[in-house]
């Protein structure tokens, strides 16, 4: 069906031409708003589109689209998906389509905040397909710019200093990525000019020749590879962008940076850093496996001592996103496609907490959970909500996040042994600050400390994209088959491990 159609250039391209149309709209606040929504909706039906032809029998990149772009330099413009790509695309047409919708009430620049809306998506998409090294970096710095305004200009009281913090901790991370391809390219380049006639930036190119990289090289590319990738996911102890960004971003912004910025850093990882540099991974499993542990505990006990509803779900992040970094240490099959599933699970599962501690700041007028209680009665919708995130985020059997934990844990078990009763530890402490939040919020007796008289429950464009996360929520958790037998072939791929992608 697409064989002469380039639908995956169609698909990243097509938000940008939305987001051009949404800035030229000036003053038209719903006219922007519709622009935005109808081009997410058409690039959310496109990547669907997508999936009804994609093969799943096979781990190869399928759609894949190659031009040359610098000749002398071996850079192409080349995109590609394989089930993990095609999984996150997914991901982010559906959660880029149902974050704008839920922003329905901004009405502050609307058509420059629909606009960077779009750009984040242009570049999100650009990451998760490309297959040259020079076009992934060029999306993964795209990505920063909308995100950066986002928080600066929609974001809370100290929103200058948290995007001027993400900005720095982010970029930073992004040139020591920079180092490590440059590196790649470098040490590639006479093997490729003997074996293809021509240096390349291209991901499947290097990966011809990377198993012929040293040891010492390869284990001082995956550092430096770690390290990038890492900052964003984000691990401990370079998380402490993450709590700021979040608490200050827009619900919006909140809910694509939990649910699409922090996978792009996992995504490198599994992508790049683990199947190209293959004995570089192997020597870091001890320093993967630790900061995994120490990220899970750390974000665990963090969001117990939280009293901002939205800082404990940040916290929650940074622990949930450590289970994504066990799974891959275990460098199993089982344990990375885990993680990737897990990275989905947390994809869907954090876009309704971040809807929430939205919906509770703008209904309630904050979201102090020592100043909140006995809401539900009011706001029985919106309780009913939290509670399925809540549930879903604890790991409650039949929600999507019990298999990717419990699929995590069991490959754990089988690299690491009795080591699991660290991140079992998680477990516990998350069901415990999760129902104590949930008690204090919405049942108990009616707070008097806040003024409730204006208490109103959720609206159309809230309840809609709720709901669809929580049916998907349920669906995955009680059919996990339909995301792992697209994940499977591409993971047996990357756990060759001999330098072939």
């Amino acid at each position: 069906m697409f064989d002469d159609i380039p639908i995956l250039s169609i698909i990243v391209f097509l938000p940008l031409i939305g987001a051009v149309i949404a800035f030229a709209l000036g003053n038209n606040k719903r006219m922007a708003k519709l622009i935005a929504l109808i081009f997410s909706a058409i690039t959310l039906l496109l990547s669907l589109l997508l999936l009804t032809e994609f093969n799943m029998s096979t781990g190869t990149f399928q759609f894949t689209e190659s031009y040359t772009w610098i000749e002398t330099l071996g850079i192409s413009y080349s995109l590609g998906v394989d089930g993990i790509g095609l999984l996150m695309v997914i991901l982010t047409t559906l959660l880029c389509f149902l974050a704008i919708l839920f922003s329905w009430d901004v009405e502050k620049r609307t058509h420059e905040y629909m606009g960077l809306m779009l750009v984040l998506e242009v570049g999100v998409l650009g990451v998760f397909m490309s297959l040259d090294y020079f076009l992934f970096y060029i999306f993964w710095e795209v990505v920063l710019i909308p995100m950066f305004f986002l928080i600066g200009i929609w974001g809370g009281p100290r929103k200058e200093y948290a995007a001027i913090k993400f900005f720095i901790y982010t970029h930073v991370a992004s040139l020591a990525m920079l180092i490590a391809i440059l590196a790649m390219y470098f040490e590639a380049k006479p093997m490729l000019e003997s074996l293809i006639g021509h240096a390349s930036f291209g991901m499947l190119d290097i990966a011809l020749v990377s198993g012929n990289f040293s040891y010492i090289f390869q284990v001082a590319v995956f550092g430096a590879l770690f390290f990038g990738f890492g900052v964003k996911m984000p691990i401990v102890p370079f998380h402490t962008w993450l709590p700021d960004a979040h608490v200050e971003a827009p619900t919006a912004g909140s809910v694509l940076l939990a649910g699409l910025l922090l996978k792009m850093g996992a995504y490198g990882l599994v992508r790049i850093a683990l199947p190209t540099l293959p004995e570089g991974a192997e020597a870091f499993v001890p320093i993967m496996l630790a900061i995994a542990i120490l990220s899970i505990l750390y974000g665990a006990f963090a969001s117990l001592a939280q009293r901002d509803l939205k800082k404990m779900v940040a916290f929650s992040s940074i622990s949930h996103m450590g289970i994504v970094l066990l799974g891959f240490a275990t460098l199993s099959e089982i344990g990375i496609a885990a993680g990737v599933f897990q990275m989905f699970a947390h994809g869907l599962i954090t876009a309704v907490l971040f809807m929430m501690c939205g919906v509770v700041q703008h209904k309630a007028g904050t979201r102090e959970i020592p100043l909140l209680g006995g809401l539900a009665p009011k706001i029985p919708i919106a309780a009913t909500f939290m509670t399925i995130g809540f549930l879903a985020s604890l790991g409650l059997p039949g929600m999507v996040g019990f298999i990717a934990e419990f699929s995590v844990f069991a490959a754990t078990f089988d690299a690491f042994g009795w080591l699991l009763i660290l991140p079992i530890i998680s477990v516990a402490i998350t069901a415990g600050y999760y129902l104590w939040a949930l008690q204090r919020t919405m049942f108990g007796p009616l707070t008097d400390k806040i003024n409730l008289s204006h208490l109103k429950d959720v609206s159309w464009y809230e309840a809609a994209p709720l709901a669809v996360l929580c049916i998907l929520i349920v669906v995955f958790g009680l059919l996990p088959g339909l995301a792992f037998d697209m994940i499977r072939p591409a993971t047996e791929i990357v756990t060759g491990l001999l330098g072939v992608i």
